[in-house]
Order: C-alpha cells, then sequence, then structure tokens
C-alpha cells in the first residue's frame, strides 16, 4: 500500500526530528507540538490522496499521536503552577526574614523607641497583607483539612489580638495624660521670660505628684482603663473630656467594659498556646501553606509581645513561654530581637517601669529627677540650682516633643494594625464558608 509505506516513512522522519533535540537537552516543546500538529494534518491529507477509499485506521493513529503529547503538555501545567505557588511562598518567607533583620539591627539607643515601634507596626501590617493575598490565591486549600483547621487557629489568635491592639491603645492615652503633666512642669519653670517665684514652684510640684500618682495607679491596677469593643474611630465628646479632667488626673475609658481580672499577660499566653510548628505531614497535605500560616502566627505573637513590653497595659509582663523556631530563616532575627528586649527589662532601672518604650523611661528619670529638685529647692535660688533647674526643664521638653510629635502616628498605626487583622479574618471567614456551602 503506498499510503501506509509513505505514512510510516513520514512517521519515522518526524519521530527523529523530535526525539533528537530532547535528548540534546534542548527545550523544544513549541517545535515538537508544531511537528506534531504538522504531521498529523500531513499524514491525514497524504492518506486521504493516496488512499481516498480506505480511511480511519491510519488517520485516527496520527490523531492519537497529537492526542498523547497534548496531554502529556497539560500533564506538565500543574507542575509549573505549582513551582509559581512554591516560589511566591519562599519569597513571602525571604521577606519576613529581610524585615525583621532590619528592625534587629539598630542600635541600643533606637530599640524600643515610638520609631521603632512604629517600623515594627509597618512591618506587620506589610506582613499580613502579603498573608492575606496568599490566602485568596489559595481559596481551594483554605476549606480543605488539615489547611482550614490551621487557618481557623489563626483567626482564633488575631479575634485575641484585637483586645491587646485596644489594650495598646488605652495606654497610649495613658502616656498622653502624662505628657500633660509634664507640659505644666515646663510651661511653670520656664525661667526664659520671668524670674522663678513660689507660685511657679507649687505648680510644677503639684503637676509631679500628680503625674507620680497616675504612674503609681498604672503600676498598681495595670490600667484602669475598659479593653474590649473599643472603635478605633471614636472621638471624645467633650463631656468625655470633661469627666476626665475631673477625675483627678485619673483617665477613664468610657466604652464597654471587661472584668478588671483581663490581664495582658494572660491573654498572650493564650495566643501562644499550641503555637507550634507544622509536620511534615501538614506542610505536604497543605502544598506548603501551612507554613505561611504559621509563619504569620509567629509575627502576630511576636509584635503583640513587643507592644505588651512597651506600651503601659492592664497587668502587663514578659514571662510569656513562647518559643521561636530555629529552622526557619525569620526564626533568627525574632529569637535576636525577643533576647534584646529581655535584657532592657531586666536592667534596674526598667524593673519597676510601666513600659519599656525609651521615651516612657526617659519621662520617668526626668520626672523623678526634677521631684527631687524641686523638694531641695530654696528661695533665693543660686545659680547651680538655676541652671540644674533648665537643664531638667530642656530635657522635659524634649520628651514632650517626643511624645507630641511620636504619639499620634503610633495610635493611628495600632488602629490600621487593628483594621488589617479584621479585614484578613473577614475576608478569610466568608471565604471559607462560600466554600462550605458549596460543597
Amino acid at each position: 500500500n503506498e499510503g501506509g509505506f509513505l505514512y510510516y516513512s513520514l512517521f519515522y522522519f518526524f519521530s527523529f526530528c523530535l526525539i533528537i533535540p530532547k535528548f540534546a537537552g534542548l527545550d523544544a516543546g513549541f517545535d515538537q507540538r508544531e511537528g506534531l500538529r504538522s504531521f498529523a494534518w500531513f499524514s491525514r491529507s497524504t492518506i486521504r490522496k493516496s488512499c481516498p477509499g480506505s480511511s480511519s485506521p491510519l488517520v485516527s493513529f496520527g490523531r492519537s499521536i497529537w492526542s498523547m503529547r497534548r496531554e502529556q503538555v497539560h500533564s506538565m501545567e500543574p507542575n509549573h503552577e505549582f513551582s509559581a505557588q512554591e516560589s511566591e511562598l519562599e519569597l513571602f518567607q525571604k521577606q519576613v526574614t529581610d524585615r525583621f533583620q532590619e528592625l534587629a539591627a539598630v542600635n541600643p539607643d533606637e530599640l524600643l523607641s515610638i520609631a521603632w515601634v512604629r517600623k515594627l507596626l509597618d512591618v506587620f501590617v506589610s506582613c499580613q497583607e502579603e498573608f492575606r493575598i496568599i490566602l485568596l490565591k489559595n481559596k481551594e486549600w483554605v476549606s480543605k483539612p488539615p489547611l482550614d483547621r490551621l487557618v481557623a487557629e489563626f483567626f482564633e489568635r488575631s479575634v485575641k489580638a484585637l483586645d491587646i491592639c485596644n489594650a495598646t491603645r488605652n495606654g497610649i492615652e495613658n502616656i498622653r495624660l502624662w505628657q500633660k503633666h509634664l507640659e505644666i512642669v515646663v510651661c511653670a519653670l520656664e525661667s526664659q521670660q520671668r524670674a522663678l517665684g513660689e507660685g511657679q514652684l507649687r505648680r510644677a510640684r503639684k503637676a509631679l505628684v500628680d503625674m507620680a500618682l497616675a504612674m503609681l495607679d498604672e503600676k498598681g491596677s495595670g490600667s484602669t482603663f475598659s479593653y474590649r469593643n473599643r472603635s478605633f474611630g471614636r472621638h471624645n465628646t467633650s463631656k468625655d473630656h470633661h469627666r476626665r479632667r475631673s477625675s483627678g488626673g485619673h483617665s477613664r475609658s468610657l466604652s464597654w467594659s471587661v472584668s478588671r481580672s483581663w490581664s495582658a499577660s494572660k491573654q498572650l499566653q493564650s495566643i501562644a498556646n499550641n503555637l507550634i510548628p507544622p509536620r511534615g505531614i501538614e506542610i505536604a497535605a497543605t502544598s506548603g501553606l501551612a507554613v505561611p500560616v504559621f509563619t504569620m502566627s509567629s509575627v502576630l505573637m511576636f509584635v503583640l509581645w513587643v507592644l505588651v513590653a512597651a506600651i503601659p497595659c492592664q497587668d502587663r509582663g514578659l514571662n510569656t513561654h513562647f518559643s521561636i523556631p530555629r529552622q526557619f530563616s525569620w526564626g533568627n532575627p525574632l529569637q535576636l530581637l525577643h533576647e534584646r528586649i529581655l535584657e532592657v527589662s531586666k536592667k534596674r532601672e526598667h524593673r519597676n517601669s510601666n513600659g519599656l518604650l525609651i521615651e516612657i523611661c526617659q519621662a520617668e528619670r526626668c520626672a523623678r529627677q526634677m521631684t527631687d529638685l524641686v523638694d531641695m529647692v530654696q528661695f533665693p535660688l543660686s545659680e547651680e540650682q538655676k541652671m540644674e533647674v533648665e537643664q531638667g526643664v530642656q530635657e522635659l521638653a524634649l520628651i514632650c516633643k517626643a511624645f507630641k510629635e511620636g504619639l499620634d502616628p503610633l495610635e493611628r498605626q495600632v488602629s490600621q494594625v487593628f483594621r488589617s487583622i479584621m479585614n484578613c479574618r473577614t475576608e478569610g471567614l466568608e471565604f471559607c464558608s462560600k466554600s462550605n456551602s458549596l460543597e
């Protein structure tokens, strides 16, 4: 049969053209597909012309070869998708590592300053947004076990994190109260426009006593604020302001209250419970997505721990037990920061501090020095005493400036963290519920 001979000749010729590049290690995927198309088309037309009466066995054989190759090409596409997903997850791990390495590289004078805490919150918001995008791109995995359980645990930790965000915001309000007392001291003792008299000294002494009482109240009861369900968008009314002014300098929240037994350290411990690295079988069963869930849970835990350490909170403490795994690249900078902050907390001057924020420690130290100085002053003032008062006033003025410039942006960033956590959780629960309803 002339058609059969010609067909098989073409078959061997095209096979030779397709196999040689394969063994040569060349990427000829596109050319191979084109060659097979040409082969199938040319063979069909040739057989139709050579053997118009005979049909299908040879023609269908040509088609089957192209079909086999097309199935092989399609079977490789999921591998490309998996490779892209794997690259995205690795990029997320790298970005988390790089950002925390930058935070860990700061000088001791910058660690736990308002500016540093703001950078930390920026890092968290960025990581949270990238994590949210990863979840959205992998909706089909989120609703399947075991990833559904891991994501549900993350969202449960997120709910508990909102309370700490609220407590942090109230702690910032507490700092603002201390700032007002310090501003009164600065205003009373500034001697540039008038001579320092006994009236100004009494006013400064009263402001220092009020500040000491407010700080003592903060140490004794943790915080007198209420915490749960505080809205970050809410503004204080004039009535709220009047009630705080008339409460003897002790600020009170008018939001919905919780028990005074609420504890920031216990809340942290409940978030840290069962926070363990995913097992190999969980990583394999979730196509690697268990790793970013654990990464984001660890980042959330660490950021909340820093906020409680730095900002006045109810029953704040640093004795929360949580482990930072070394097998992840971001574990080293987190562990380094954890150790450095613990070292700061063990310093003698910080043991009874209301917070490890640098500006708070400076305010407490300057307030003690000014209190001792004001108690020892006798009129008429000596030149040495005048210089000491002026120096103390200058230090207090710098602290007030740092509070004035830093607290408002810090509060807005805490609010942004709050909304970021809420949005991620809301979107996650929505597409989880939709997936369950479709099933």
